[in-house]
């Protein structure tokens, strides 16, 4: 068989090759319980049957339902999930800890080759950057040899793909899970003894925007800049303004939203290119609306998963509120969702203006949720769950997963 080309066998080397440092072993511990914590907050959700009438595998099952109510961590530096496709592809396959961060390392190496302009252009690159990085996590967990996993990446190619048009419904969840599927099943036909074209994996990326030859990996971090991990459940887009409404109500010891008149949030173009919603009309809608995340940040306490309910967003206080909003998009030049700042200003029914600015909301890389939040956050998913997840193991969570998809 031929050499891999240098995508396909630079990932694989690297990946078979990785030793993970005792920060990279904490990262995996928290995608581990976070990726877990939001799984299992959705135990309840209509895609349940819908995935298990279906009878998807365990891996499609899993990132699915580990996506569906938009509360996985965030990769900033390519606005990837990169969690919500390798844990479930690691548990799957029955792996650890350095099976994930090597999925999690080639997810990020690979998605930044993509760049920005891939994402713009409207894929959704955690399903075309997943699926190879679910190969190599898969193949990890399978003990696959450095060729092998070269093998398993180029065999998941035909079915790395997403679009953003499937925000908004059961469609990005299903994409992503058949991404993380995808991988899980590319690894087995690499260790079974199917032969792949490696010059699939370098024509693919090329032609789907990226630029093989600006791959770059080096040994550390597992996942270079870390992951953000979400306060609330809806898209990464959305997790600033709402963080910047709540400070300034705080701020302000709260605002009367029936004297509020007009609502101006001035932000660069690209940090809301997902929100696609500006009349939602579903919850599942509403996690991609800029329009909604001002006015359920208002309204709410707390914008948690009541909040992104079909009643919540049909609330007439709330759509009153969304027909208040101005959104002032600048030209910016970004290359992730976190660049520049949001801007918002709240005008009120006497004239006074309450102005706020946010460039970090809590939960980014450079801002990470302190432990009391992070608790928070798996205690919302579930009273249950910190007891459960407190210690959890690899080989626990995927039991943890059968008993609930």
């Amino acid at each position: 068989m031929t050499s891999a080309p240098s995508v396909a066998r630079s990932l694989a080397k690297w990946a078979h090759a990785f030793k993970p440092t005792h920060a990279d072993l904490a990262l995996a511990d928290r995608a581990l319980k976070d990726t877990l914590a939001v799984a299992l907050a959705a135990r309840n959700h209509p895609l349940k049957d819908i995935v298990t009438s279906a009878e998807l595998p365990e891996a499609a099952r899993w990132a699915a339902m580990s996506h569906v109510i938009d509360f996985d961590d965030l990769h900033i530096e390519t606005t990837t999930h990169i969690s919500v496709v390798t844990v479930p592809a690691v548990l799957a396959a029955r792996g650890d800890a350095r099976a994930y961060l090597a999925g999690a390392g080639t997810f990020a190496r690979l998605a930044a080759a993509f760049g920005w302009g891939h994402y713009a252009a409207g894929w959704h690159i955690t399903c075309t950057a997943g699926a190879p990085a679910a190969a190599v996590a898969a193949g990890i967990s399978f003990g696959l040899s450095e060729d092998e996993l070269a093998r398993a990446i180029s065999l998941s190619i035909p079915a790395a793909g997403g679009v953003q048009e499937a925000f908004g419904t059961h469609g990005k969840s299903l994409q992503v899970g058949m991404a993380a599927a995808a991988g899980v099943t590319a690894a087995r036909l690499a260790r079974a003894g199917a032969t792949a074209a490696p010059a699939a994996v370098e024509s693919w990326l090329r032609k789907l925007g990226g630029n093989p030859e600006s791959l770059q990996v080096p040994d550390t971090p597992a996942v270079p800049g870390g992951l953000a991990i979400k306060m609330f459940p809806c898209c990464y887009a959305m997790q600033r303004p709402i963080a910047a409404i709540r400070e300034l109500k705080a701020k302000l010891g709260g605002i009367d939203v029936n004297k509020v008149t007009k609502i101006k949030a001035t932000t660069p173009a690209g940090t809301v290119h997902p929100l696609i919603y500006d009349h939602p009309t579903t919850g599942l809608e509403g996690k991609f609306s800029i329009q909604y995340s001002l006015a359920t940040a208002l309204l709410d306490d707390y914008s948690g998963f009541e909040s992104f309910t079909d009643k919540m967003v049909q609330r007439p206080e709330a759509k009153k509120l969304m027909g208040l909003v101005e959104v002032v998009k600048t030209d910016l030049p970004i290359n992730n969702l976190l660049n520049g700042d949001v801007v918002i200003e709240i005008t009120m029914a006497d004239g006074t203006t309450h102005k706020t600015q946010m460039a970090l909301p809590p939960g980014a890389p450079e801002r990470p949720p302190t432990d009391a939040e992070l608790a928070d956050k798996i205690k919302s998913c579930g009273d249950d769950l910190p007891a459960m997840l407190n210690n959890i193991t690899w080989e626990q969570g995927a039991k943890e997963m059968v008993k609930a998809f």
